[in-house]
């Protein structure tokens, strides 16, 4: 049987006191890549940890719901998850797109609004911008990301391609979300942080834990934050990245990876009952 971790926070504690105590009304969201799923170097290829399923049906049917929280389309989560169709998992919905797109297991469909018109733009100027680079784009329909994980010097890379990325987002009304080795041009007015906070609405959320890696989990950990403040207790969990240090200074857990998330849901399972 997996313990549970000591929160280093009293704002932890009294948030992992508060979901064990009322677990029903308790929302767990989770990231994707590098939370849910290790990171790889081709992003196509990135699926959920082996043990992730079995944990997530074993804690889903004991909490008010699990959101998978991610930058990616809805139907791409859920795919390279194998979320669909999975008994215990009704509880469980995907927030795509930072929460522009919605997939939940009790229909199967996903709901979205039209894509961005600045998208569009910015695909077909930036094989141009990136010609030489030996940076890769992937196109999730309603943004592009540009990884620097496969350059010759990916963090020069990366640096690099910030500015002019950002100067291109900007003129088609767009911004750009810098992460781990990758640089998002998406639209505004989305991101994690209002995704969990509505959703969190949305049920009634008594508690929320929240589980991240990346630069774009910060608003969801600030949304915790806001939560907090209003009553609603949180927990703040680091799935540990040494490549995102603010992450890690924030959070009220850090575990070790993928792995160390999914000995933290089944922890969250055995101790719930």
């Amino acid at each position: 049987m997996d313990s549970l971790p000591t929160p280093a926070t009293q704002a932890g504690q009294d948030g992992l006191d508060a979901l064990l105590a009322q677990p029903g009304t308790a929302l767990v969201g989770l990231d994707f890549d590098g939370t849910l799923a290790p990171i790889v170097a081709d992003p196509e290829r990135a699926r959920a940890h082996p043990d992730a399923l079995p944990a997530l049906a074993a804690l889903a049917p004991k909490v008010a719901a699990v959101a998978v929280i991610t930058g990616r389309p809805a139907e791409v989560a859920v795919r390279n998850g194998g979320f669909a169709d999975v008994p215990g998992l009704e509880h469980l919905v995907v927030l795509g797109h930072y929460g522009a797109e919605r997939w939940d297991a009790r229909t199967g469909k996903v709901t979205a609004p039209e894509p961005h018109p600045g998208v569009a733009a910015v695909r077909a100027e930036l094989p141009g911008l990136l010609d030489g680079s030996g940076t890769w784009v992937e196109d999730k329909g309603r943004a592009v990301a540009v990884h620097t994980r496969r350059a010759a010097d990916p963090q020069a890379a990366f640096d690099t391609l910030r500015e002019p990325l950002t100067a291109l987002a900007s003129r088609h009304g767009l911004i750009v979300e810098p992460g781990r080795m990758v640089l998002e041009l998406r639209p505004p007015g989305m991101d994690k942080g209002v995704a969990l906070s509505g959703f969190a609405r949305e049920i009634g959320a008594g508690s929320v834990l929240y589980a991240g890696d990346d630069l774009g989990d910060l608003p969801a950990y600030s949304a915790v934050d806001t939560l907090r403040t209003t009553g609603t207790p949180g927990l703040l969990v680091c799935s540990g990245s040494d490549e995102v240090t603010e992450l890690r200074e924030r959070a009220d857990v850090v575990v070790d990876g993928p792995e160390g998330v999914v000995q933290l849901l089944r922890a969250l399972a055995d101790r719930i009952g």
